[in-house]
């Protein structure tokens, strides 16, 4: 850039000769209409006229020229040597030449040029030639309204409001609607709809028989009031916010209390809670006694810091990526506007600023991504769990204490278990405790977790009780091995301690008083699945308040283990005669699942979610980097859209308790239209407004804007209710028509945006797997907690090998897996599951060859398919034709024809009723809505 602006001074004294300066008179006044547009025209409107805007920049627009750019400011009034037009047009600099390509401005033209931006760059009105749009003057940026539902020729076919703007739509293109699909398949479509899953067979029967005039209206109460509505609706809620159980980028670690905010939303839409209540709670939900529901401000990736360089840089550019997922998920989710444009220069299509966007950064400047206890009714339940937990462990642990030996006690021991090893010894007064790994027989020793009892069986180690710790040197893996996760009560190696050296290393804790310890227990990974063993040569050491070291336990007492795999542990210890070896198996299986469910009481109180202190100063940045910082900003809402705006001084939650009502209050312009919507998307797999997370100027013209603003004021008049709008939605004749092809009207609207029929659509990826394992009656309905698990691996560099066969944790609804971000369920991703990289507002549809192969040959498919037939022949009995008739119903809702039993049947008789679920799985009547 240096070599840039050298010649500037000579070109700007070349100027001032040429305009015959005088002492007396100063240089000529130099004129935009006559010296500089034509200079703009022939050099620059090719690439930043009315036709592109390369970097942000228009110059054929009085206003726009002035705007923030990416490099700033094109032209700064009176400063000629700093305004990038002069210096990218006159510098040798190939790289930052302007024009790029073509004739280059001649020396006179740079010079008139930084004259007439030195003499203050004065631009009249009116010579532009073109009226540039007010970008403010958009339909969704203005209030909404309520317009009078219209009057259309056809006065039998409407049944509410929603089917009059339809209509008129429709007779204005010489259309009409389809007609009422049958009662079954509306039921599965309706069903599929709210609850994500098929009607059982029986229901099905009731309600085509039922005669009453509010057949479908009792239908679809019935359908909203069950648990299941809330996880299929929060689906589509968590596709929009990227919600997943790691942090992603390149470690992509395991985030295991995330899921509370994943339950938050499902028991949110069952409870119909208010939409705007709704924002408010995952905005300020600290306030509002729903801790958790801020697990909303930090669903996007971050960086671990342990994953951030030290520098200050690196940690300033750090934060700002964090800050910017915040303030683009808010955007994005609630107000259907993009702003991240704006972190760098001004928004090029909407009326957001540079300025606008960082003080949208203010009102989020102290959140912070982090662990937070849960005020809920659920995790006080927890917390009064786990005390009566720990002292039935407390009890057995004093039981078992009497009947294991000792280290040095002269009985030999069982080998080290990479899993799991207690070592006892006679109490003693500890201050402090050294665990020292002597030798390993390969890699580096790792820790998952170091406990150290009292005598009343009180684990004294933890951080959280005040213990310190330190080691011999330390592997980092960010968010997986640190020194910090062998005192953190987290059990498995993906949160454990690892030494620098390869066979040796050590621990050494320091408690906040001096205890009397009579047992160290510790493993490499209690959670683990190990083919091979790991060898550990080891010493225990303590140290009282007044004293030095002192061994009170070592591995000589150990037995040696050779061979490959795990070794036949005995369940007790050795020595005991039969039956104290009975009642020590036994205390020990108790103990072991009262440790499972002690680790499963504690993950209740905890999530994943905002973490507040006090707000950094945030200024706007020049280009986006944090390192050219410019003026400070306060919080306020794009100007645009609002003027809610706060003092620089304001406190941490008076500045989102601001925001959030602003965004949930009805004269919102956004928040309204964009849940309707989004509502409107989910019956109809295409929103009224195509593009549901960006309503500004770039977003796709809506079909029905009236219907929008429609449905936007009744949802308010409603009192922000979801469910009073799936209520209208699809009890409407538009929702009710079928889908069977008009060939006319398709001609004119092939994807059926007018609404002229119900546009079929392929189940998503979770109603699909859900389907197959209600359809074999093994669907468990267990709800809430933390995920099964797709992969065998929860996160980090191992690699993501898929789980192959699920037992009953894994039949659970597919909205409770574990999500890895980044990676695909190895079956169902296929179809198009989001990986939580990025905010999903819709999802696409595809048709791949492995969608089938998947459908047809996973294990996942051939155990859903054996469990089907079991369930067909203990319910149809062993007849051919009565257990495809059976099939039919469970599957699809509906008897097979005579031609379709006769083949079906045919197909059983020769490759087994296995086969035959396959191929229901597989046809286009089980995956698609009718």
């Amino acid at each position: 850039m240096k070599r840039t602006l050298g010649a500037l001074p000579f070109l700007l004294l070349g100027v001032a000769a040429d305009l015959r300066a005088t002492e007396d008179s100063g240089p000529a006044a130099v004129e935009f209409a006559r010296d500089v547009r034509p200079i703009l025209e022939r050099h620059c409107f090719g690439c930043h006229g009315p036709d592109r805007q390369r970097s942000g920049l228009r110059l054929d627009v009085k206003s726009e020229a002035f705007k923030e750019g990416a490099y700033g400011p094109a032209i700064v009034p009176g400063k000629a040597s700093e305004s990038p037009i002069v210096m990218f047009s006159s510098g040798e600099d190939e790289q930052m030449l302007m024009p790029p390509r073509g004739e280059r401005l001649s020396e006179a033209e740079i010079g008139t040029l930084a004259a007439w931006i030195d003499q203050g760059a004065s631009w009249p009105e009116g010579v532009d030639g073109v009226t540039q749009e007010d970008p403010i003057d958009h339909w969704s940026f203005g209030p909404p309204t309520r317009p009078a539902p219209p009057a259309s020729v056809d006065r039998s076919w409407p049944r509410n409001a929603i089917d009059r703007f339809i209509l008129d739509r429709l007779e204005g293109e010489g259309l009409r609607p389809s007609p009422p699909a049958d009662r079954a398949s509306w039921l599965r479509r309706v069903a599929f709809d709210l609850t994500g899953l098929p009607p059982t067979p029986e229901r099905v029967a009731d309600f085509v028989a039922d005669p009453r005039p509010d057949a479908h209206g009792r239908v679809v109460d019935e359908l909203l009031a069950s648990p299941r509505y809330g996880e299929r609706w929060a689906q589509h809620w968590l596709d929009v916010v990227r919600y997943a159980d790691t942090h992603g980028f390149e470690v992509n670690t395991e985030r295991p209390n995330a899921w509370p905010y994943r339950d938050y939303v499902i028991r949110a839409f069952n409870a119909d809670t208010p939409y705007d209540r709704f924002v408010r709670e995952q905005i300020v939900g600290d306030a509002l006694g729903r801790d958790e529901a801020t697990g909303f401000l930090v669903t996007a990736s971050v960086l671990l810091p342990g994953q951030i360089g030290k520098d200050e840089p690196s940690i300033r550019l750090a934060r700002q990526d964090a800050i910017d997922e915040i303030v683009n998920n808010t955007t994005l989710t609630f107000l259907g506007l993009s702003v991240g444009c704006a972190r760098c220069h001004d928004h090029k299509f909407d009326p957001v600023s540079q300025v606008d966007y960082y003080s949208m950064q203010a009102f989020f400047a102290g959140v912070e991504y982090g662990d937070r206890p849960v005020r809920t009714p659920q995790a006080d339940e927890a917390r009064r769990r786990e005390a009566g937990l720990r002292s039935r462990l407390v009890d057995i642990e004093r039981r078992l204490a009497g009947l294991e030996p000792t280290a040095g006690s002269g009985i030999e021991r069982p080998p080290v278990d990479p899993r799991k090893n207690a070592d006892r010894f006679g109490p003693v007064a500890a201050r402090r405790v050294r665990f020292t790994v002597l030798g390993t027989n390969r890699l580096e020793p790792c820790i998952d977790e170091l406990e150290v009892y009292d005598v009343d069986g009180r684990n004294v180690a933890l951080a959280a009780s005040g213990t310190a710790i330190w080691s011999s040197g330390d592997t980092v893996v960010a968010g997986r091995h640190e020194l910090r996760f062998a005192i953190d009560g987290r059990y498995g190696n993906s949160s454990s301690w690892m030494s620098d050296e390869e066979g040796r290393g050590w621990i050494e804790l320091e408690f906040p008083g001096e205890y009397s310890i009579d047992r160290v227990v510790w493993g490499r990974d209690r959670e683990g699945e190990f083919d091979d063993r790991l060898a550990v040569a080891y010493r225990i050491e303590v140290a009282p308040d007044s004293g030095g070291w002192r061994a009170v336990a070592d591995s000589s007492d150990r037995r040696e283990y050779s061979g490959g795999g795990d070794p036949p542990v005995s369940p007790f210890p050795a020595g005991l005669d039969p039956e104290e070896a009975r009642v020590a198996s036994r205390l020990i299986e108790e103990r072991d699942c009262l440790e499972r469910e002690l680790a499963d009481a504690r993950a209740r109180q905890v999530a994943f979610a905002g973490v507040f202190r006090a707000p950094d100063s945030i200024h706007r940045l020049h280009r986006g980097d944090p390192e050219q910082p410019r003026e400070e900003v306060a919080p306020a809402v794009p100007h645009a859209l609002g003027t809610l705006a706060l003092p620089r001084g304001s406190a941490e939650r008076e500045r989102r308790e601001a925001l959030a009502g602003w965004i949930a209050s009805p004269e919102n312009p956004l928040t309204a239209r964009v849940m309707v919507n989004r509502i409107w998307q989910g019956h109809f797999g295409i929103g009224l407004m195509g593009t549901p997370s960006d309503f500004g100027h770039n977003g796709a013209r809506p079909s029905h804007p009236e219907l929008i603003d429609w449905l936007a004021s009744e949802f308010i008049r409603s009192g922000w209710s979801v469910k009073h709008m799936h209520r209208l939605i699809v009890l409407s004749a538009t929702y009710r028509q079928s889908s069977r092809i008009d060939p006319g009207a398709r001609a004119k609207d092939s994807d059926a945006r007018l609404l002229w029929r119900f546009p079929p659509r392929r189940l998503e990826a979770e109603a699909i797997r859900d389907a197959m394992l209600a359809v074999s009656g093994r669907l468990n309905p267990e709800m809430g907690g933390p995920g099964f698990d797709f992969f065998r691996h929860r996160g980090g560099l191992q690699g993501f090998p898929p789980v192959e066969r699920f037992d009953a944790k894994g039949r659970r609804r597919m909205i409770y897996a574990h999500r890895v971000r980044r990676e695909r369920d190895a079956v169902f991703g296929a179809f198009d599951c989001p990986d939580a990289g990025q905010s999903t507002a819709r999802r696409i549809e595809s048709t791949t060859p492995i969608q089938a192969l998947n459908l047809f040959n996973s294990r996942f498919t051939l155990d859903e398919a054996g469990a089907f037939a079991d369930r067909l022949r203990a319910e149809a009995g062993e007849d051919a034709s009565a257990q495809v008739r059976r099939a039919y119903q469970l599957a699809l809702g509906r008897d097979p024809d005579p031609d379709e039993s006769d083949d079906a049947s045919a197909v059983v008789r020769r490759h087994g009723l296995d086969a035959l679920g396959r191929a229901l799985f597989n046809s286009n009547e089980f995956l698609f809505l009718p």
